[in-house]
């Protein structure tokens, strides 16, 4: 069994902070964990907006607090994003994520983050990064 809690992964390596200052990420479970995916408590912060295109990874996204939207870029369409709401970048969605106030949320990586990963200019993580020490 593993057990984490947040707070400490807060205060460790597994807290990693956007260089573009749009988001904070700490990675409670990872791809060392051989769980076949990752699992992410990320905060979006306020006013941020800015574009990903995960090419090499589907992610499910769970808003906790906050508010916002996130923008499909092949249709244009809009989503609006709240507490409780869920959307899946099922097909490696290129899309762009707006906060109107800070936003926590709850995020699934396929296949799973080694723990290091920030976005490239293509706004994706890469497959092979360097990993987090337990």
């Amino acid at each position: 069994m593993i057990v984490r809690d947040l707070i400490t992964a807060e205060q460790s390596n597994r807290r990693i902070v956007s260089p573009d200052g749009n988001w904070e990420s700490t990675r409670m479970l990872l791809k060392d964990d051989n769980m076949g995916f990752s699992f992410h408590i990320t905060t979006i912060y306020k006013h941020a907006d800015f574009q990903m295109h995960y090419q090499n990874h589907l992610e499910s996204v769970y808003c906790v607090s906050g508010e916002g939207e996130v923008e499909t870029l092949s249709d244009g369409k809009v989503y609006p994003i709240k507490p409780g709401t869920l959307y899946i970048l099922d097909k490696h969605d290129k899309h762009i994520l707006r906060a109107f106030e800070e936003m926590q949320m709850a995020c699934v990586f396929n296949p799973p983050l080694n723990g290091k990963e920030v976005h490239n200019t293509e706004g994706a993580y890469e497959l092979e990064a360097e990993a987090v020490s337990a």
